[in-house]
């Protein structure tokens, strides 16, 4: 038995409670999206329908949805909605490709050599920056308002994250690995195509997902350029007739449309480099 006064024995510490998840931002983020969305969809539906906004500045869900239904069916005053839909993934289809097939071998090519990347970084900065709504007039100027400054303006917006991003991933391999390589024989060349370049491909595969981005973002822009059919059009020629239903229709198309490619990026990435975040 204790000694009497002496102080009674400490109470074992409770267990320490810690979050299933051990990784900052680990976890499906699935959920808390798809309430974000509905809370967001009901508080459109509420200002709305109460008369809080008047309809043109922001018009209903119902209004919105009933345009999309008539562009869907070609009910419409205008062309059907798949019309506008294939002009656009045409266009930047076609940019984001030829973006791809040239900006990723200059952006290797600035990693690897010091003359190309004082040959190319200094352009591919200046321009970076610039809004294509800047440069937009001096295209037209150059090139006219065929389908050509349409594609060019989309190309030119997906062209310097294709590079960066390139330039920025031929500096993920280590020392120890490219060392390695050569211990065990291997040419220049063969570091390159072995371990550089799989080494490459997440920052590669990161500056698409941006560049098809800002594809889409380019694409309103590019459409201002005498286009007689595109989502950017569509919504261009519904805002001279303050028909917002419509603008902000195509609007979510375009953003739907996005994001649906970002997905399929996401799942290309999963696909080529499972190894990712893992290492």
């Amino acid at each position: 038995m204790p000694e009497s006064g002496s102080a009674p024995a400490p109470k074992p510490a409770a267990p320490l409670r810690t979050s299933r998840f051990k990784v900052p931002g680990e976890g499906s983020s699935a959920t808390i999206s798809v309430v974000t969305i509905a809370l967001l969809l009901a508080a459109w539906f509420a200002v709305t329908n109460l008369g809080l906004i008047k309809p043109l500045f922001l018009p209903s869900p119902q209004a919105v949805w009933q345009q999309f239904v008539e562009y869907l069916t070609g009910a419409a005053n205008d062309k059907p909605l798949w019309q506008h839909f294939v002009a656009s993934l045409l266009r930047v289809t076609v940019a984001f490709w030829a973006a791809f097939v040239i900006a990723v071998p200059v952006g290797i090519a600035m990693g690897m050599s010091r003359v190309a990347r004082g040959i190319f970084d200094p352009p591919i900065e200046f321009y970076r920056p610039l809004p294509p709504l800047a440069y937009l007039p001096l295209i037209i100027i150059w090139f006219g308002i065929d389908e050509l400054p349409k594609v060019l303006l989309i190309f030119l917006a997906c062209f310097a994250p294709l590079a960066l991003a390139a330039r920025s991933g031929m500096k993920s391999a280590s020392s120890e690995q490219i060392n390695a390589a050569y211990s065990m024989g291997a040419s220049y060349a063969q570091v390159v195509r072995h371990v550089i370049l799989p080494a490459a491909l997440p920052e590669i595969l990161v500056g698409m997902r941006i560049a098809i981005g800002f594809g889409w973002t380019t694409l309103v822009a590019a459409e201002m350029v005498a286009a007689n059919v595109g989502l950017g059009q569509m919504v261009l020629n519904a805002s001279n007739f303050l028909r917002t239903d419509i603008v902000i229709m195509g609007i979510i198309v375009i953003g739907v449309v996005a994001f649906l490619f970002d997905l399929f990026m996401r799942w290309v990435e999963r696909r080529l480099v499972p190894w990712k975040g893992r290492m």
